[in-house]
């Protein structure tokens, strides 16, 4: 059984039920490639103390995490996206993002096996 928390099963249910599960597959997919970039974008962001850049890329990871159905992903980056904490604060932020992103990806690819 799929751990529920990391992921929002009611939006990944209704994909379910108007697209096929190959579709879904490539969704996340995508989402896998494109959050890869964005970490690696907030971390440049933080490296060059870069308030700016650091907002643009959690606000577009915030919108491919929500319109995948990461929600604690999501939930996490609206929390850090407007942060003007120093670079070491976001670098924990970074940190704790990272690990939760794995994590919701994991329970994805796991809800999606038991499909």
């Amino acid at each position: 059984m799929v751990t529920t928390r990391h992921i929002d099963l009611i939006l990944i249910n209704g994909y379910l039920e108007a697209l096929d599960l190959a579709v879904i597959e490539q969704m996340l997919d995508l989402y896998i490639q494109q959050s890869a970039l964005y970490l690696t974008a907030i971390n440049h962001a933080i490296v060059n103390v870069d308030q700016k850049a650091w907002q643009e890329q959690c606000h577009k990871m915030k919108g491919a995490a929500a319109s995948t159905g990461l929600s604690q992903v999501h939930q996490k980056l609206i929390l850090i996206e407007k942060s003007a904490e120093d670079s070491e604060t976001k670098t924990q932020h970074l940190q704790a993002l990272s690990l939760l992103n794995q994590q919701a990806i994991t329970a994805f690819q796991q809800w999606l096996s038991e499909q």
